[in-house]
């Protein structure tokens, strides 16, 4: 082969490589701006239709559009440092491109939103500050480099408005290390707390998912509320992070938690589970995966 057609070669590897690695991050359509997908309508904090993707007594898989429903996440903050401490400013802006600065709130806020690393090993839960322009702002400090999604979790005030996640690429300079994704494991161990999950994740239908929490050998009795419930679980599925926010059932303060969730497809994912106790709000991480719905689903593994 002469020097031309080496060059020709290399070439065409060095582009199929960076394509797959972009297609990776950006989810199901790796070649289509999210801006331009088919829209899709989301269930809000209440139940959903099994078999559409969306989740009983919780939302919708959502978070792979950064417009819909005739709003947009705007990131005014898309490149943060890995390890420093900073503000990520955003906004929701209608479709006349004015920011948003009225909207209901749920379980205590207007704005639930999410940052998750985009192998699952990072998650952060938080509750920005909006300003009167409908500038929102929180502080973060994220000590893993790579690439990252953004999720506004809402419902604008508007007459009719349905609730929406949406979701935006972040970038997180810094030296990269991926990491493998967690092995599936029925405990998960965080603070001195244990967290075991039981029930099953199932695709096109609801499940029961039962976390209970234990520490020092013993049942944990007396969780706290955090945000009007005894426990909030976030579900990312591996690959292209659609999001899905559940609640809780009805139930005491611990030491279990029951969630009904139903999952939009099979595939692994990655759940987060929020709980307070003794003041403070800590997050256990468990991997599950699911199978086709006709074969059933595998019951979840934490880990």
């Amino acid at each position: 082969m002469n020097d031309a057609l080496r060059i020709a070669a290399f070439a065409a590897a060095l582009a199929a490589t960076f394509g797959t690695a972009y297609g990776a991050g950006r989810g199901l359509d790796p070649l289509v701006a999210a801006e331009d997908r088919p829209a899709q309508r989301h269930a809000g904090h209440g139940e959903g239709e099994a078999g559409g993707g969306k989740g009983a007594s919780g939302h919708a898989a959502g978070g792979l559009q950064i417009t819909d429903g005739g709003y947009t996440l705007a990131l005014e903050t898309p490149t943060i440092r890995a390890g420093a401490r900073t503000e990520i400013r955003f906004a929701v802006k209608d479709d006349h491109g004015r920011k948003v600065t009225d909207y209901r709130r749920e379980h205590g806020k207007e704005l639930h939103f999410i940052l998750a690393s985009s192998d699952l090993t990072e998650f952060r839960h938080l509750h920005p500050v909006r300003s009167a322009d409908g500038t929102w702002a929180t502080p973060v400090d994220l000590p893993k480099a790579g690439g990252y999604r953004a999720f506004a979790d809402f419902t604008p005030a508007a007459e009719g408005a349905e609730n929406l996640t949406l979701g935006a690429d972040l970038a997180v300079s810094g030296t990269y290390r991926p990491a493998a994704l967690p092995a599936p494991r029925a405990t998960a161990e965080v603070d001195g707390y244990r967290v075991a999950l039981d029930g099953a994740l199932r695709a096109g239908r609801g499940g029961e998912l039962k976390l209970t929490v234990s520490r020092n050998g013993r049942p944990v009795t007396d969780l706290q509320p955090y945000l009007g419930a005894y426990g909030h679980l976030v579900a990312l599925r591996s690959g292209d992070l659609a999001y899905l926010h559940v609640h809780p059932n009805e139930g005491g303060p611990g030491p279990a938690v029951s969630f009904t969730a139903t999952a939009p497809s099979a595939g692994t994912y990655r759940l987060f589970l929020d709980f307070r106790h003794e003041g403070k709000v800590r997050a256990a991480a468990f991997t599950v995966r699911v199978s086709a719905p006709e074969k059933g689903a595998i019951g979840p593994q934490g880990s």
